[in-house]
C-alpha cells in the first residue's frame, strides 16, 4: 500500500486582473502519476519551476488538484475533513525557514508541533532533546530564532518536524543555507529517521551528492515526471541531465570525464570510494616506496588595484549588555582591492553575512573603523546613501528586497533611485534582465509570483542595474537549480573580467568559490581564519573539517589517491584540474 499516491495530478496557478478576469493559466503539474511506499527514501529533483515544490504542497495539503488526485496514507487531500490528518501525517520542511518559526524561543518553537498533535507533556521534551541534538541546535534552545542565522533557524524548523515523527517528511532544499557540516547533520539526521523509526522521506534538493543514497529518485520537468529511477540509473546520464538543467555528484562528473578521456573505468560512479577501487585496478604509477613528494603545478598570481574597502579592527556584537549577546566580529582588519572575485566562506554562525553587511554601512561596527576609497565611512560627512549603490549587495533570501509591481520596475528602482533619467534607468534595467537571463514575458509579471531561483535571478538584476563598483552577493545561489547556479555565477564572472570590478561571494558550496574565485576569506568564530588563494586555502582540509566546513570533493579524491600511492596534484580543486592530474599521472 503507497504513503503516497498521485494519479493524473493536475495543478494550475491562475492570475486575474483586479476585475477577476483570467489573465493567465500557468500548469504547473500536468498528469503526474507517483506512488511512494512507507519507509522509502525518495529525492526529487528538477530545474526551477519544474513542479517540485507544487507537489511537495500537495502532499501536505497546502495545494489542492485542479484536476486528478493525491493520496496520502490513503487519504484523499481534496477532502476537507482529512486535512488535518494529512498535514499530521506528512510534515513539511520549507525552504525558507522564516515561513515556519513562530514561537519566541526556540525549544517552544520545536514544542509547538508535538503540542499541537496532543503529544503528552513528558514526550514532548524527551523529542524536543532528540531533534535539537540532532540538528545540532541544543546549545541555542533558550535563543530567541530572530537572533538566529539563515542556517540555524533552517536547522530549528527541521528539528520542529522531527519532533512530531510524522510518517511522512517532505524536505524542500532544507540545506540550501547550511554549511556543509550543517548539511551533513541534517542528512545523517534525516536517514537516521528513516532508517530506525521507517519514517518516508521526499527530499527536493539542487545538491546532488545528498541523492546517492536515496533508495528511488523522480526527475521532473514542465510539470512531468520525465525520468525516475534509482541514483545509478538517473546519473548515469550525465550528458542528458546537464540540458535538462541538472547535475551529477561531482565524483561522478570526474569519472565521466576520465571515461571520455579513454580510462577504462565502470560507467556511473559514485562514491570516493568507488572511484578510488577503480583507478587502483587501472594500475596508476605509484609514488617509489617512502616518497611523500606529490606533482603540484605552481599558481599565477593575480595582481590587483588599489584598496577600495578596508576592515580596520571592526568588532560588533549583537544584544550587547544582554544575556543574548554574541560576538559576531572579532577585531577583523581586511583589505579588499580593486578587480578581486572574493568568496568568503565559513560555518553557519561564522560571521560571513556580518561582514558583509558592514561593508555598505548596514550595521555599523561596534568597535574599529570601515575605509571606502580611503574614506571613514562612519563620518558624520560621509554619504552612506551614496554608498548602498556603490558597493551593492543581494541578500540570502531575494524576497526581502523585492517590493515593486512588476519585475520591471524593481529593476529599474536602482537606477531610478539614483537620480538617472528614465531612458537611462530603462536601458540599465533591460541590460541587466538580460545579463541574467530572465524571461521576457515575466517582465512585467508580479515579482512575488516568481519561482524562488527566478526571484533571486531579479534581485541580482535590481543590484547590477545600478553599476556598483563593489557587487556583494549573500547565497546568490541558494534555490537555484545547477543550470541556473553556474548561469549567474558564469554571467557575474563574465561581468567581473569584463569591467574590472570587485565581487563579494559568500556561499556555503565550496566547490562553487573553487571554480570561481581568486581570494578565500575562512571565516571563524567572527574572525579570518585563512586567507589566500583557493589552492592554498582548501590545502588545510583537515582544519576547515573542525570549523565545519570543507573542501570540494575532488580535493578529497586527489588526497585519497595520495595516501594510496598515486602521484597525482594534491591541490587540485576543480573537476578539470584532478582530471588532467590523473591522466597526466598516466603520462
Amino acid at each position: 500500500m503507497s504513503i503516497i499516491r498521485s494519479k493524473d495530478l493536475v495543478h494550475e496557478y491562475i492570475r486575474r486582473d483586479e476585475e477577476g478576469n483570467v489573465e493567465s493559466i500557468h500548469t504547473a503539474l500536468d498528469h503526474v502519476n507517483l506512488n511512494v511506499e512507507p519507509g522509502q527514501f525518495i529525492s526529487i529533483l528538477g530545474h526551477n519551476g519544474s513542479g517540485k515544490s507544487t507537489f511537495a504542497k500537495h502532499i501536505n495539503a497546502l495545494l489542492t488538484p485542479s484536476e486528478g488526485t493525491i493520496w496520502v496514507d490513503e487519504m484523499n487531500t481534496s477532502d476537507d475533513e482529512y486535512t488535518f490528518a494529512v498535514r499530521q501525517t506528512a510534515g513539511m520542511v520549507f525552504q525558507n525557514p522564516d515561513n515556519q518559526i513562530i514561537a519566541s524561543v526556540v525549544d517552544e518553537d520545536v514544542a509547538f508541533g508535538p503540542e499541537n498533535i496532543g503529544v503528552p507533556t513528558e514526550e514532548i521534551l524527551v523529542r524536543v532533546d532528540k531533534s535539537l541534538k540532532m540538528v545540532g541546535m541544543q546549545k541555542y534552545r533558550s535563543h530567541s530564532p530572530n537572533k538566529l542565522s539563515g542556517g540555524q533557524k533552517q536547522r530549528v524548523a527541521i528539528a520542529g518536524v522531527m519532533a512530531m515523527e510524522p510518517k511522512c517528511i517532505i524536505l524542500d532544499e532544507p540545506t540550501a543555507m547550511l554549511d556543509p557540516d550543517g548539511r551533513a547533520d541534517v542528512l545523517r539526521a534525516v536517514h537516521t529517521l528513516n532508517r530506525e523509526k521507517g519514517i518516508t522521506v521526499i527530499l527536493i534538493t539542487h545538491y546532488m551528492e545528498e541523492v546517492v543514497d536515496s533508495d528511488y529518485v523522480f526527475v521532473m520537468e514542465k510539470g512531468k515526471v520525465f525520468m525516475e529511477g534509482t541514483p545509478r540509473e538517473i546519473f548515469k546520464d550525465v550528458e542528458l541531465l546537464k540540458e535538462h538543467s541538472l547535475d551529477v555528484p561531482q565524483v561522478t562528473l570526474l569519472a565521466h570525464e576520465l571515461r571520455k578521456s579513454g580510462l577504462q573505468i565502470p560507467e556511473c560512479i559514485l562514491t570516493r570510494k568507488e572511484l578510488l577501487e577503480a583507478l587502483t585496478k587501472l594500475n596508476l604509477r605509484k609514488l617509489a616506496a617512502g616518497q611523500t613528494s606529490v606533482a603540484s603545478k605552481p599558481e599565477d598570481k593575480k595582481s590587483f588595484g588599489d584598496n577600495v574597502l578596508i576592515l580596520d579592527h571592526a568588532s560588533y556584537k549583537y544584544s550587547p549588555g544582554t544575556a543574548y549577546e554574541v560576538t559576531a566580529l572579532d577585531d577583523v582588519s581586511l583589505s579588499i582591492k580593486e578587480g578581486e572575485f572574493i568568496g568568503v566562506i565559513g560555518h553557519t554562525g561564522s560571521g560571513k553575512s556580518t561582514l558583509v553587511q558592514h561593508l555598505n554601512g548596514l550595521i555599523k561596527a561596534t568597535e574599529g573603523h570601515i575605509y571606502y576609497r580611503g574614506q571613514d565611512i562612519y563620518d558624520k560627512e560621509f554619504d552612506i546613501k551614496d554608498l548602498r549603490t556603490q558597493v551593492g549587495m543581494v541578500f540570502q533570501y531575494p524576497e526581502h528586497q523585492l517590493f515593486e509591481t512588476t519585475v520591471f520596475k524593481d529593476v529599474q528602482f536602482g537606477p531610478k533611485n539614483q537620480g538617472l533619467d528614465e531612458k537611462e534607468q530603462i536601458k540599465r534595467a533591460y541590460e541587466a534582465l538580460t545579463l541574467v537571463k530572465l524571461p521576457e514575458e515575466l517582465y512585467l509579471a508580479s515579482p512575488f509570483e516568481l519561482s524562488g531561483g527566478q526571484k533571486r535571478r531579479a534581485a541580482i538584476a535590481g543590484v547590477i542595474a545600478m553599476k556598483p563598483a563593489v557587487l556583494i552577493l549573500d547565497e546568490p545561489t541558494a534555490g537555484l537549480d545547477p543550470k541556473g547556479r553556474d548561469d549567474i555565477l558564469g554571467l557575474i564572472k563574465d561581468m567581473h573580467e569584463k569591467r574590472g570590478d570587485t565581487v563579494i561571494l559568500v556561499s556555503h558550496s565550496m566547490e562553487d568559490v573553487a571554480n570561481y574565485v581568486d581570494r578565500i576569506i575562512v571565516m571563524d568564530a567572527g574572525h579570518p581564519a585563512f586567507d589566500g588563494t583557493p589552492k592554498e586555502v582548501f590545502a588545510h582540509y583537515k582544519e576547515l573539517e573542525k570549523m565545519g566546513l570543507a573542501a570540494p570533493q575532488v580535493t578529497y579524491v586527489m588526497n585519497d589517491l595520495i595516501d594510496a600511492g598515486f602521484d597525482v596534484d594534491a591541490t587540485a580543486t576543480t573537476v578539470t584540474e584532478a582530471r588532467d592530474s590523473i591522466l597526466k599521472a598516466l603520462n
